[in-house]
């Protein structure tokens, strides 16, 4: 039906004016009243192009949210500023090409009167139509999360697994259909092994599950699989795909990243120890300051165009381009929101207005591609006692015994005792942007010796600027911490000087980037430097140095970005990078995730800063998003497909729930569990829905074809690094060495820009699980690259599930398929006695069961005809190899 827009919310428009309600209720009447001069206005000549039905340039007038954000160009009202404003300037316009409106008459010189007056007594609007229900509170997932009431089972609340079922139960219930048994014993262990791992489970481990009839088997099962690393590197898989991860640039030499292997080995790391997903968000958004600086390869997972063009335009539209997939990578995988759409306009679907979207974009605007040292914890390394051992003189050789490892708290570099009159410290670089050292302290001999740097007169090549926490005298008097500190004003060095009143004998010196315990930053850290002294201010000597403290072995580089200051963010005009306009700073969404306790971020806060309060915004408990996109996620690994079938997407172009009240149930049930995500695997798989049979009914294909609603457990295919590792694991051949640089599918070359040729022979270095390949961007292994494997260009929330012609001759006669398959039949030979034995044992090996006497006699032709691989090449391509069922 058709309305005008101004009638609703406000038919009561002409009531309100009557009755006095509005911004001022109460108060003498303005000059100007919005609902009997501006409205007609509006009405007249405006609502046709920014009305409900249509918004050009992003910008809508019938709603005062809305009006006040304005559109693409910016906001269209400046509060008490008709100069400012965007709307007077187009209404004024004597270009006919940017006045409005458009076409017909002008306003009149009364009309853009009233509107000037309008504005500049403060662009009072009823409250009627300020306070219209918020757009945030009309889509499910944008409403505050609450714990819904479990539907009741036999009289009772059921609690943990079951009260999955109830909520699943309940759904099927009025259709006529419930939860089936539960599946045969080996079903369910090669289903949990497949989910859980991504493997199949060992003869051994059926025959074990099989042979326990205690109460608690499944749970033993279970919790076991979950303590396995193997689960780990499964999830991890899972999560690489949603954060576009390769480890190649992309564009057109899509050159390789050869240290981006780090951020994997961290995700498979957080995994296996059950990092709290809060944690794990927050050290992906903001890890350089938590001691996890591999996280941060999060930001920096997508592509880059290494290729920089001397054009100013160009080169700006590259940039703009990097932080834009930073900003839409972050918004879909932690929030389910295609932020990303705001770029050029205000979300055509979803309250994200513009601005948020570039409130965003400055909170990662110190973030740059590239490496930096990234500290590895648990690597052994030669390293001497830095408190105890003198640094090497200049000139000496460095051996393989190192000092220990700069870091952010108490620093020691022990001399020779020295006389000096001055001392220097000079900084040669560092692991992010301008140097920065909180206390620096020089000592004579002795246990009761005197800290000479608290007398000594302080002089530095430069100070940063602006900000009264980061200041020259703070580096000398004797507060610890980032707020009373020292910052250079150059990017990766800078020097700090110390005149002593009198010559001195020293022998030590205690230097930190922040010596909090622990310490809370650790950006900014002075990773090479030298130490000199001086008799006269002029000619140096060098003392001591980081050159043979230890760095590569527990510092490797790391492909995780390098933290800068952060450069001014602008709105940009349709996102044109040649039409700025005003300065943006950092922020939230303004409209979505309000309930959140985190404060505004200070327009001058820096980069680590930023991204460390936009972290917390993100997890904290009453975002109504995190929570839910992340259980969703969970669900979608066991099921095949989540609660809402668009992962990175809960707006309103997204997927609707299946079972909204047991979504917002395990989201509640997630922060309360401590953000476990372990606890969240187990809870799912435990219960009654996961377990049951897998078997079709008509009664259930005839109302729910895809079994969304869960009326049986729906099979699906294994993903194409889970079928190339079970080839692998059954063959024998699966090498289960974890971490590091990863293994090649093409042919090394050494080009200006790479060229991926498939490899035809597979040597025993690539028999690493799948999550260790080192994955380019867009370029797909030559054998399972045809089952849907993604290609990195973008994120891949979910997988497709096709069946092409392609998976088929792939699985059968490629060189991989062929190898494994004569691989497949050495091992029988080596570990069965005879023909009939090896068939037996490749059944069980390939499907966890005994032949059938059919089966065994059908086997038993083929190897007689074309030999023992034969037969192991028809089993990796059977469904049952394939499928979880």
């Amino acid at each position: 039906m058709n309305r005008t827009p101004w009638m609703f919310p406000g038919m009561l428009l002409g009531l309100i004016a009557g009755l006095g309600v509005g911004a001022n209720a109460g108060a003498a009447e303005p000059v100007v009243d919005f609902a009997r001069d501006i409205a007609p206005i509006f009405q007249a000549r405006c609502l046709s192009c920014h009305g409900d039905a249509k918004q050009r340039g992003g910008l809508r007038l019938d709603r005062a949210a809305d009006l006040l954000r304005g559109g693409d160009s910016g906001a269209a009202v400046e509060p008490k500023s008709a100069a400012k404003s965007l709307l007077m300037q187009r209404v004024r316009s004597q270009d006919a090409d940017d006045r409005m409106p458009p076409s017909g008459d002008r306003l009149t010189p009364e009309q853009i009167a009233k509107l000037a007056a309008w504005i500049d007594s403060g662009a009072t609007i009823p409250a009627d139509l300020a306070a219209a229900p918020s757009e945030a509170n009309e889509h499910w997932a944008y409403r505050p999360l609450t714990r819904p009431t479990v539907p009741t089972i036999g009289g009772k609340i059921p609690t943990g697994s079951a009260a999955i079922d109830a909520f699943v139960a309940a759904k099927l219930q009025p259709l006529g259909l419930g939860i089936q048994p539960e599946t045969d014993r080996l079903t369910l262990i090669r289903r949990l092994t497949f989910d859980l791992h991504g493997l199949p489970p060992t003869p051994e481990a059926i025959a074990a599950f099989q042979a326990d009839i205690s109460p608690n088997a499944v749970e033993k099962l279970v919790d076991s699989l979950l303590a396995s690393p193997r689960y780990a590197e499964r999830q991890a898989r899972h999560w690489l795909d949603v954060v576009r991860y390769a480890e190649s640039h992309g564009f057109e030499m899509n050159n390789v990243r050869p240290n981006a292997w780090v951020y994997r080995d961290w995700v498979i790391q957080a995994f296996a120890r059950d990092l709290p997903y809060d944690q794990f968000v927050i050290q992906q958004l903001a890890g350089d300051q938590l001691n996890a600086d591999a996280a941060t390869g999060f930001l920096v997972a997508g592509p880059w165009d290494q290729v920089k063009s001397p054009d100013a335009v160009l080169t700006a539209q590259q940039r703009a381009d990097e932080l834009h997939d930073i900003v839409s990578t972050t918004g879909s995988t932690f929030l389910g929101l295609t932020v990303g759409c705001a770029r050029c306009h205000n979300h055509k679907f979803d309250p994200i207005p513009q601005q948020d979207y570039y409130a965003i974009k400055a909170v990662f605007a110190g973030v740059q591609h590239g490496e930096r040292p990234v500290p590895m914890p648990g690597q052994e390394t030669q390293l001497a006692d830095a408190e105890r051992t003198p640094a090497l003189p200049p000139g000496a050789p460095v051996g393989k015994l190192r000092r220990t490892p700069v870091q952010a708290g108490r620093n020691v570099d022990r001399l020779l005792p020295v006389r000096a009159k001055w001392l220097r410290f000079n900084v040669l670089a560092t692991n992010s942007v301008e140097p920065c050292i909180d206390e620096l302290e020089i000592f004579s001999p002795g246990n009761d010796a005197t800290n000479h740097a608290r007398t000594a007169k302080v002089t530095a090549s430069g100070s940063y600027l602006g900000n009264p926490i980061h200041r020259l005298e703070h580096i000398n008097d004797g507060q610890y911490g980032n707020s009373h500190s020292w910052i250079s004003n150059t990017p990766g060095k800078g020097w700090v000087a110390f005149e002593f009143p009198e010559p001195v004998t020293i022998d030590r010196v205690l230097w930190s980037r922040d010596r909090t315990e622990p310490p809370q930053f650790r950006d900014r850290l002075a990773m090479e430097y030298r130490i000199e002294i001086s008799s006269d201010g002029k000619e140096w000597q060098e003392v001591a140095s980081s050159r043979d403290r230890a760095v590569s072995s527990t510092q490797p580089m790391g492909y995780v970005g390098r933290m800068t200051s952060p450069e001014e963010t602008r709105m940009l005009r349709r996102g044109e990078v040649t039409q700025p306009l005003d300065p943006v700073g950092p922020g939230t969404l303004t409209r979505i995730g309000t309930g959140s306790t985190v404060a505004t971020i200070a327009a001058a806060a820096r980069d680590a800063e930023r991204r460390m309060q936009f972290a917390r915004w993100v997890v904290d408990p009453k975002h109504p998003l995190t929570a839910r996109v992340m259980v969703n996620r969970i669900w979608q690994t066991h099921f095949g497909v989540g609660i809402v079938d668009t992962p990175s997407d809960f707006g309103r172009n997204g997927g609707k729930p299946t079972h909204p009240e047991l979504l917002d149930w395990l989201a509640s049930e997630f922060i309360a569990d401590g953000w476990s995500m372990k606890a969240m695997h187990r809870k799912i798989v435990l219960s009654a829905t996961y377990r049951q049979r897998g078997n079709d009914l008509v009664a259930g294909r005839a109302v729910d074809a895809s079994a969304r609603l869960l009326w049986k457990y729906p099979p699906r295919r294994l993903e194409a690094e889970a079928i190339r590792d079970t080839i692998l694991a059954v063959t024998g051949k699966l090498d289960l060495r974890m971490g590091g640089p990863g293994f090649d599918l093409f042919e090394p070359n050494g080009n200006y820009v790479k060229v991926y040729t498939p490899r035809k022979s597979f040597p025993e270095e690539t028999f690493r699980r799948m999550v260790y390949w080192s994955k380019p961007r867009m370029q797909l292994d030559d054998t399972f690259g045809a089952f849907d494997c993604p290609d990195a260009g973008q994120i891949a929330p979910k997988r497709n599930q096709s069946t092409t012609p392609l998976q088929a001759l792939n699985l059968l006669n490629s060189p991989f398929a062929v190898q494994q398959s004569e691989a497949f039949a050495a091992r029988l030979q080596a570990e069965a006695p005879s023909e009939e034995a090896r068939i037996r044992r490749a059944f069980v090996l390939a499907f966890g069961r005994e032949p059938s006497p059919v089966e065994q006699s059908a086997a038993a032709g083929l190897t007689k005809e074309f030999g023992l691989s034969a037969l192991c090449r028809a089993l990796l391509n059977a469904n049952e190899f394939l499928f979880i069922r």
